[in-house]
């Protein structure tokens, strides 16, 4: 086999280490693996804000058309027709009627939804974030691969239930609801985050993600791994 030549003089020869790309692929991947449902918070956001959006425009079609519908014939009930021409011309301006408020709500119910799901899910980045840095300055952990692999850690459904109870009581306070009321909510709050973030770290479990409280209670019970063991703190 003939040896490949020397670079010439001047001329740095050629880098055998990894490829910036595939650096950048590799952590792509581990940053997408570590997030939330797989996904990052930049897609993870948009995705959850536009399921919100389709679902309560669903239901706001529904009821908005039904509520002016009845309001149609509420306003008309003094003056029902008394033809069949009369009778085609009163259905098709209450269908007209519905089809208007249905849209309105629609959309007034829709981008509603959106902002609140949107609010809970960036409390939840928020808290995770949050949590992460009290653990690195409380450990002493430094560099980025370390403060990632922190994060990673935190993001459990503490954080989501968390963030159910600050959202419900944004909510409270947005509407202005009474104490009870707002005490009701931020119980309601809490129950959807805790059923949110436990059905998060289940499907995290499967895909192999990494929860703090997962891993408290496997070094309490069997020890540290000798990964966990290097960036500990001299």
């Amino acid at each position: 086999m003939v040896a490949s030549p020397a670079a010439p003089p001047g001329i740095p020869a050629a880098d055998t280490g990894p490829n910036e790309v595939e650096v950048a692929v590799e952590q792509m991947w581990a940053s997408r693996h570590a997030a939330r449902l797989s996904m990052p918070f930049p897609v993870r956001l948009p995705l959850a804000s536009s399921l919100a959006f389709v679902a309560g425009a669903g239901l706001g079609l529904s009821h908005g058309a039904t509520e002016a519908g009845l309001r149609f014939r509420a306003e008309n009930a003094h003056r029902f027709p008394t033809s069949q021409v009369g009778w085609y011309l009163y259905h098709k301006s209450k269908n007209y009627h519905m089809a208007l408020g249905g849209i309105r709500e629609a959309f007034r119910m829709g981008l509603k939804q959106a902002g609140w799901v949107g609010v809970f899910i960036g409390m939840e980045e928020f808290i995770d974030r949050g949590r992460a840095g009290v653990m690195r300055a409380w450990r002493g952990v430094r560099g980025v691969n370390n403060e990632e692999d922190r994060a990673a850690g935190s993001r459990d459904f503490l954080s989501s239930v968390l963030a159910g109870m600050g959202t419900a009581g944004a909510f409270s306070a947005w509407n202005r609801f009474p104490v009870p009321t707002a005490a009701r909510v931020a119980k309601m709050g809490a129950k959807v985050g805790l059923a949110y973030g436990l059905l998060q770290d289940a499907v995290g479990l499967l895909r192999g993600r990494r929860l703090g409280y997962v891993d408290f209670i496997r070094r309490h019970t069997w020890g540290m791994t000798d990964e966990e063991k290097a960036i500990q703190p001299k």
